[in-house]
């Protein structure tokens, strides 16, 4: 089976939105794709090794916002071309 590979990635900082291409087989059995995007927040733990959250502090929620702003307009305009 091959492995699904991220389409793009933004960063900010320790936050990053994955923008993910998906393939499924519809009711019909026809092909379909479509687009999912992932947060996520990097943050070292006690034994200083990284670690991924999908929770946010306060002071992180600017950086959600531009990346996700960012995945959103990579989403609209690839539905443009």
């Amino acid at each position: 089976m091959e492995k699904n590979l991220p389409q793009t990635k933004f960063r900010a900082g320790a936050i990053c939105a994955t923008v993910w291409q998906n393939e499924n087989t519809g009711k019909d059995g026809q092909p379909t794709s479509y687009f999912s995007v992932s947060l996520e927040r990097a943050y070292k733990d006690k034994k200083d090794e990284w670690q991924t959250t999908h929770s946010f502090r306060t002071a992180d929620l600017p950086k959600v916002e531009v990346v996700i702003r960012k995945a959103f307009e990579y989403l609209v305009l690839q539905q443009a071309a």
